[in-house]
């Protein structure tokens, strides 16, 4: 492990809470495969200290952090640019300090995402993708498959939640094939969409919730369905169990949570971390 002194650049992970995060693990991984010193720290941050947490970082040394929940939006007014996607998905994942100290807002979800597709050889353009869910992580995923020309079809308890998505997306994205349903609709639509990439974008299924599903169970899968899901832990999720017994494939969310890390890693060091020095370090977790 590198050795921390008065040399060792930071970075972090803000959110409330953070002792459950695999980041510290994968990013401090990274720098040690390729000889960096730098240091990933938790950065636990009340709701009520965003304000104050934030615009400390400069004074603090730091060289960039990631944004969990539930910060991903409180940290936006405190920041002195937002690259475009970011504005456009109204969620930072992660903050860039510049040597002036300005502070930078990214998004990283989305790409991170695409880059986990693009490694799986699951192919979006024209394909109808099916979103469970209208929070952040469905603003990201959405982002990401209607740049790359994907039939977006997003789901939610309220559709006025899915509705609110789209709208902000076609502001931005003119040409995207959108379309908003409640949930309650679920069965409709996939009757008439052959092949969909399903994705959830809910947190159902997420540890201490193992046995809970986004799916309804007297709802059969499609069996050249894929599934997509975004949790991660536990690593196969009872919603992954739906759809290999129906014949499909199915991927947690462990490889987008390693892209995005990766780029956001790119950002703040400028250099390339190895992906696979990362999932190793998170797959030597106890979990």
């Amino acid at each position: 492990m590198t050795l921390i002194n008065g040399k060792t650049q930071l970075i972090g992970l803000m959110g409330w809470p953070v002792s459950h995060s695999f980041s510290p693990a994968m990013h401090n991984a990274a720098a040690q495969a390729l000889g960096l010193n730098w240091a990933y720290v938790p950065l636990p941050v009340r709701p009520e200290e965003v304000a104050t947490a934030v615009p400390a970082l400069p004074a603090l040394g730091f060289r960039g952090v990631n944004v969990t929940v539930p910060h991903k939006q409180a940290v936006m007014p405190l920041l002195d640019e937002i690259e475009p996607g970011a504005q456009v998905i109204g969620a930072v994942n992660t903050i860039v300090v510049g040597e002036d100290g300005r502070l930078t807002g990214h998004n990283t979800d989305w790409s991170g995402f695409l880059a986990d597709l693009q490694a799986h050889d699951i192919t979006v353009a024209n394909r109808d993708c099916l979103l469970l869910g209208a929070g952040g992580s469905a603003r990201a995923v959405a982002y990401g498959l209607a740049k790359s020309g994907a039939r977006v079809h997003l789901l939610a308890r309220h559709i006025e939640q899915a509705e609110a998505v789209l709208a902000d997306l076609r502001g931005q994205l003119p040409e995207a094939q959108l379309t908003s349903h409640a949930l309650s609709e679920l069965r409709q639509v996939v009757a008439q969409r052959p092949a969909p990439l399903l994705i959830n974008c809910t947190p159902l299924g997420m540890t201490p919730h193992e046995a809970s599903s986004p799916w309804p169970d007297d709802l059969p899968i499609p069996p050249d369905a894929t599934v997509y899901d975004l949790v991660y832990n536990p690593r196969h999720t009872r919603l992954m169990q739906q759809a290999e017994t129906a014949g499909g494939r199915a991927h947690n969310g462990l490889g987008m949570l390693v892209h995005q890390g990766a780029q956001a890693f790119a950002l703040w060091t400028g250099q390339q971390p190895d992906t696979a020095v990362m999932a190793t370090a998170i797959q030597q977790l106890n979990l």
